[in-house]
């Protein structure tokens, strides 16, 4: 049985860390310490829809969750999606409100799509949502991933001009917004962080 010590790692790392170790022994069991009751629910959650059956036991501040393998559910339906998935990125930031829980979260949803094992087909990158692709980004492992799974990632050429950052691209290729109107006009799916 392998052990995963994610006490004190903030969200997405111990559900990351969790799929990772299931993806590579599918067909072992698992134990995970983790420090707080939403890394708790979360990891619960996953390894249920895995088909893990989950005991929960509170340890010294901590919680231990056994996770053994089970029983796999049966795949759900794939809908038919016509065209391309575009994930469409118009700031540096998720959501409003502060804005640097915006910046964690930002930052947390790109290394989180990729931990995936497939890539959307495109992301564009436009305003304040350039800042990611250029040099000083805290983003652009997480990118040049996505690009590696074959992402096509495409920034606003205006937007970088606009910041004074055109020099600085580090990830992906510059883009114009002709391309950016009929990427999103064709869109099998558009995801919109």
């Amino acid at each position: 049985m392998s052990i995963l010590d994610c006490r004190g790692q903030q969200c997405p790392q111990p559900v990351v860390q969790v799929r990772r170790q299931m993806q590579a022994s599918p067909e072992a069991p698992l134990q995970v310490l983790v420090s707080d009751l939403a890394a708790r629910d979360n990891i619960s959650r996953l390894a249920a829809g895995l088909g893990y059956r989950v005991k929960v036991e509170q340890v010294e501040g901590a919680f231990r969750l056994n996770l053994t393998p089970g029983e796999k559910p049966a795949g759900v339906a794939a809908v038919a999606v016509s065209g391309p998935t575009v994930v469409f990125v118009a700031a540096d930031q998720m959501g409003s409100g502060d804005p640097d829980l915006g910046h964690i979260l930002m930052k947390n949803f790109l290394f989180t799509l990729a931990e995936n094992n497939t890539a959307p087909d495109q992301l564009l990158f436009v305003n304040a949502g350039a800042k990611l692709t250029v040099q000083g980004s805290d983003v652009i492992e997480a990118l040049q991933k996505l690009a590696d799974l074959g992402a096509d990632i495409a920034t606003c050429g205006l937007c970088l001009e606009f910041f004074g950052l055109k020099e600085a691209l580090v990830v992906g290729r510059v883009t114009n917004m002709l391309e950016i109107a009929t990427s999103l006009q064709t869109a099998g799916r558009l995801v919109r962080p």
